[in-house]
């Protein structure tokens, strides 16, 4: 099924690529940190899956990644600048009906938007858990190093293979730094507010991001569902589309 593209200017005019796919009830797709709507979402089917199956697959590539803009200026990256663009396109949509969901980077944004005054049907947290939405520092300083050992660590060093995911994706470190420094926690109390019937979809080896059952276990309607694979390797796994279009049918 062929991918559209088209540009969106969010709310500081910095300009966003967004990829379609499908027609039918819309659902948004965030994707991870360092990768974009093609290698998160595309590459391996997901949204294939959901399109085939009658949904209009809506996928950004998040500012400083993938096709979109990453500018040097400190001043693009206010704090939670992610949920400003994620709410920029849903403004710009002018949606009625949508869903919601993201891998990783793109789980802790939708959690924070399901806090927001938004209103999506159903919500989708991948490769997310509990200790994930919280504790951002020691997360924020592990990739900030991963930048700056960028040309030195060695195989088998801990920053390696967030470093070679990096370079596979040519991101723009600059940028990618003043973005990390963005993201704000998300406690248990805020996590208690979200009234969305929620899918926590995550790898059963996959605890990157801490316990998924627990998170599942705290959302007033969270359903936890495990999928083949590591944190890495869940996404390409087809498991992970069909999981998610079995819970949106549901």
């Amino acid at each position: 099924m062929e991918v559209t593209t088209w540009d969106l200017t969010s709310f500081d005019g910095v300009k966003l690529k967004i990829h379609e796919m499908g027609e039918g009830q819309a659902v948004i797709l965030l994707h991870g940190l360092f990768s974009n709507a093609e290698t998160n979402w595309i590459k391996f089917g997901h949204a294939t899956t959901l399109a085939n199956a009658g949904y209009r697959v809506i996928m950004p590539d998040l500012r400083a990644h993938g096709e979109s803009e990453a500018p040097h200026d400190a001043s693009a990256y206010p704090q939670d600048v992610l949920i400003k663009d994620a709410l920029a396109l849903i403004d710009h949509l002018d949606l009625q009906s949508y869903d919601l969901a993201g891998f990783s980077l793109g789980a802790r944004t939708t959690a924070k938007l399901l806090t927001a005054d938004i209103a999506p049907g159903k919500a989708i947290l991948a490769g997310m858990g509990l200790e994930g939405l919280a504790g951002w520092d020691r997360r924020q300083g592990f990739f900030l190093k991963a930048i700056e050992l960028r040309d030195t660590a060695k195989r088998g060093e801990p920053h390696w293979m967030a470093i070679q995911f990096m370079k596979s994706q040519k991101i723009d470190t600059v940028a990618a730094a003043h973005l990390l420094k963005t993201f704000s926690d998300m406690e248990p109390e805020a996590i208690e507010t979200i009234t969305t019937r929620t899918l926590v979809l995550c790898g059963s080896d996959d605890r990157d991001n801490g316990d998924p059952v627990a998170l599942a276990e705290l959302l007033p309607d969270g359903h936890h569902v495990a999928v083949p694979g590591t944190h890495m390797s869940s996404v390409t796994k087809p498991e992970m589309g069909q999981e998610m279009l079995r819970f949106l049918n549901a």
